[in-house]
């Protein structure tokens, strides 16, 4: 049975999880907070969640995981079964996670955690998530899944991803970066009933 390390506040935790329930695969959940300490770092060597263990083999990134969960578990696919159409979908997810998610992490500490941020961080940040968003808005299809007919890893990557680039982004430099984006705004509202989804959402909250 694969177990998934890390905690359930943690967006690529929610993720790594919805993609196993969407494949049906059989899973064991356990806590692991993101630790510089030995055993982590054995698991995961940059200390960050989530990672899960299969056979005695460590994996960590979301996306190497997701990889990994491809070829196990084949179907349901999270990917087109054509090739450009797939590498297209993996281009949004990069794109969303690289441009908008962790560009707004870098004001993560002041906007969450009571740390501080200069204003030429704060300004080139909005930058350069405001310039993310436009990527992303060029590249999503949204017809009616993120990356067209189908539900793919682009899905996953906005819905776990947005959440927290716009709460840093209204926090820190008061900009709603849905506003501009409605067609965004609509998908993300259908994504959040997907059972997979909000079975992750539930039982977060629940803890």
């Amino acid at each position: 049975m694969i177990k998934l390390y890390g905690l359930r506040m943690s967006n690529y935790y929610s993720l790594v999880k919805a993609v196993m329930i969407e494949k049906g695969l059989e899973f064991e959940e356990v806590k692991a907070p993101p630790t510089q300490k030995e055993d982590n770092l054995a698991r995961t060597p940059m200390g960050k969640m989530p990672s899960i263990e299969v056979d005695g083999v460590y994996l960590s990134e979301s996306m190497a995981i997701i990889n990994y969960l491809e070829q196990i578990q084949p179907e349901p696919s999270l990917l087109p079964a054509n090739p450009i159409e797939a590498a297209k979908a993996v281009e949004l997810a990069l794109h969303i996670k690289l441009d908008v998610e962790l560009a707004a992490r870098r004001l993560l500490p002041a906007a969450m955690f009571g740390g501080t941020a200069s204003e030429e961080l704060i300004e080139s940040t909005r930058q350069e998530v405001l310039r993310g968003m436009q990527a992303v808005s060029q590249l999503l299809v949204g017809k009616p899944y993120a990356a067209g007919d189908t539900f793919t890893v682009a899905d996953l990557y906005l819905n776990y991803s947005m959440g927290l680039a716009t709460t840093i982004s209204k926090k820190m430099f008061d900009h709603d970066l849905l506003a501009d984006h409605p067609q965004i705004s609509e998908l993300l509202a259908m994504l959040a009933e997907r059972p997979s989804i909000a079975q992750v959402t539930a039982e977060a909250a629940a803890k």
